[in-house]
């Protein structure tokens, strides 16, 4: 092999191993711009699953999540889990999640996320879920949520920002 080739090869291996992987793709809808959607797998049987992604508003006015819909799912709500008195609590928005002008709002494990109720399949690695968001100005925005592993903390190339949780339902929650 001649120098530059073997050069060239040498360099194209060290950014397949050390270059970042691809991320999902940006989705923008009016002054909203969503990065890093994803959604953990879920176990066979599992009627419950979690996505998770980043909203920025680059307008002047705020804008609202208000929920979202997927063909895979009964219904898809926005919830927070929040700690009260030591005791991880998790409710619905049922007003939404106001995005300010100017912020940025992360869904992400432990915080604000979407949940997909009476899911009619398992969510597995590797798939691609299309997922339609509901925002008071921006309206319908169709997305897909990257699948990533059952205990990942954050999508494919994301640092992990997050350790172990331990979780208690409320009561009538189910899984």
């Amino acid at each position: 092999m001649k120098p530059i080739a073997r050069s060239l090869a040498f360099t194209v291996l060290l950014a397949c191993l050390f270059g970042s992987p691809l991320r999902a793709e940006e989705v923008k809808a009016g002054d909203i711009v969503i990065t890093q959607a994803w959604a953990r797998a879920t176990p066979g049987g599992a009627k419950i699953g979690g996505g998770y992604l980043t909203i920025e508003n680059k307008g002047s006015a705020p804008d609202r999540l208000i929920g979202g819909s997927a063909e895979i799912a009964g219904k898809v709500e926005v919830h927070e889990m929040a700690m009260k008195n030591g005791v991880m609590t998790m409710r619905p928005l049922d007003n939404g999640l106001t995005i300010e002008p100017g912020k940025t709002v992360k869904l992400a494990p432990g915080g604000y996320h979407l949940m997909m109720f009476d899911l009619k399949g398992p969510l597995k690695q590797g798939d691609k879920l299309p997922l339609t968001l509901d925002f008071e100005k921006a309206g319908k925005v169709k997305l897909s949520l990257d699948v990533e592993g059952v205990g990942a903390k954050g999508p494919a190339g994301e640092a992990d920002t997050g350790g172990k949780m331990d979780m208690k339902m409320s009561p009538g929650m189910k899984m």
